[in-house]
């Protein structure tokens, strides 16, 4: 099984920057793609971001594209998020986890999740 621990969320003003990564670790061999979502304060969680394996594939939702961009480093077994222009509307609970690139959905064990806030 695989386990995932994030870290890099925090406070931030409208318009800048945060990073966040995410590291994977346990039965890592097959992680595969790996993808980002987030839930705000009485929303269901989205869809924020997702990475194939070797990086051929990077889909995003539209309201993050643009401004956010996900990478991997496999050596590493860490993924991140780098999130620039950031808007009040970006604020919520982001979170990691396997991601089935057909369908956009999430499988297996989610992170613990990171809040991050965005002050207008």
């Amino acid at each position: 099984q695989v386990q995932l621990e994030e870290s890099g969320g925090g406070w931030v003003q409208a318009g800048g920057s945060l990073r966040r990564s995410c590291a994977a670790s346990g039965r890592t061999l097959s992680w595969g793609a790996m993808g980002w979502f987030r839930q705000a304060p009485g929303k269901d969680r989205e869809f924020g971001a997702a990475i194939s394996w070797d990086a051929g594939i990077i889909r995003y939702t539209d309201s993050v594209k643009g401004r956010y961009t996900i990478s991997r480093d496999n050596a590493k077994k860490t993924v991140y998020l780098q999130m620039d222009s950031l808007k009040p509307e970006d604020t919520a609970v982001y979170y990691c986890a396997r991601v089935n690139l057909a369908t956009m959905g999430a499988f297996g064990s989610w992170g613990q999740g990171t809040q991050v806030t965005v002050s207008s």
